[in-house]
């Protein structure tokens, strides 16, 4: 299938279309910072703080003086950068131990196993003890995250690869010899790839909100670098009186997420063959 014309049914759904344009100019945003803002996002003007949006700072200030607009901006790399990290991480390790549980039995119960008990725990607790165990830093709030959300990836995949692997495609090339490395990449894995996508989607936006649950517990990533969530966090205590700094890093945060959601609930559609007669 052409992808025109998977653009032109996955968009077929107005909402769906919203929601694919509004993260469309979110990422621009990020990358785009240094361009769409004079403004450096740590310089601090106290004799401007707390100021209402104004034609020189769209958003207002914060508590420190410092262009809300300019670090929604930049904050968007780090939490866009910090979701995507976790999503690839977590795809990568949860369709590994998929693929292992699903089509090597004796692997398949202590693997499923440790996917049990880690999935027994609220995923926002495991994340904070994960955390406090690794220390308060960017790279331990990927991993942290990475390790909540493998599991999710690995039960989809296994129950993906315990049908796949039944399948007359598969009992043939077992009987011609084909190695089972060979097997797993060529015919099992390009098979998986719709539910693997739609994990992926999901878990982006996931990251996203946990990120910033965990800045707002205090326990996410360090105070002076500019996420959506340490920007509420730090700002909380001002909001009663200027509604406007905890607002905009709020909003950014919901409208990606739902954005997010939105669109792998699209593709989910579009993958998946039960649900193509309601596109």
């Amino acid at each position: 299938m052409k992808i025109p014309l998977i653009l032109k049914k996955l968009f077929r759904r107005r909402i769906v279309l919203g929601a694919a344009i509004c993260l469309l100019l979110v990422v621009t945003l990020a990358l785009l910072a240094n361009v769409v803002t004079s403004y450096d996002p740590n310089d601090t003007a106290i004799s401007q703080r707390l100021s209402v949006p104004t034609a020189s700072h769209w958003m207002g200030t914060d508590e420190l003086g410092r262009d809300l607009f300019a670090r929604i901006a930049f904050g968007g790399r780090y939490s866009l950068t910090i979701a995507a990290l976790t999503a690839v991480g977590a795809i990568v390790l949860g369709t590994l131990f998929g693929l292992m549980a699903g089509f090597f039995r004796r692997l398949d119960a202590p693997i499923m196993r440790v996917v049990d008990a880690m999935m027994s725990f609220p995923d926002i607790l495991l994340a904070i003890a994960l955390v406090a165990i690794l220390g308060p830093s960017m790279l331990n709030v990927v991993l942290a995250l990475v390790l909540v959300y493998t599991p999710r990836v690995a039960r989809v995949v296994r129950a993906s690869t315990l049908v796949v692997r039944e399948l007359l495609f598969v009992e043939a090339a077992r009987a011609v010899g084909v190695s089972t490395a060979r097997i797993l990449w060529r015919h099992i894995l390009p098979n998986l790839m719709s539910p693997i996508l739609v994990q992926a989607s999901f878990i982006f936006a996931y990251a996203i909100l946990a990120e910033a649950s965990l800045s707002f517990l205090g326990v996410g990533v360090p105070p002076e670098i500019p996420t959506w969530g340490t920007m509420v966090a730090g700002s909380q205590q001002y909001a009663h009186g200027a509604l406007w700094i905890v607002l905009f890093p709020g909003l950014a945060i919901i409208l990606t997420a739902l954005s997010l959601q939105l669109l792998g609930d699209g593709v989910r559609d579009l993958l998946d063959p039960r649900l193509k007669k309601s596109m």
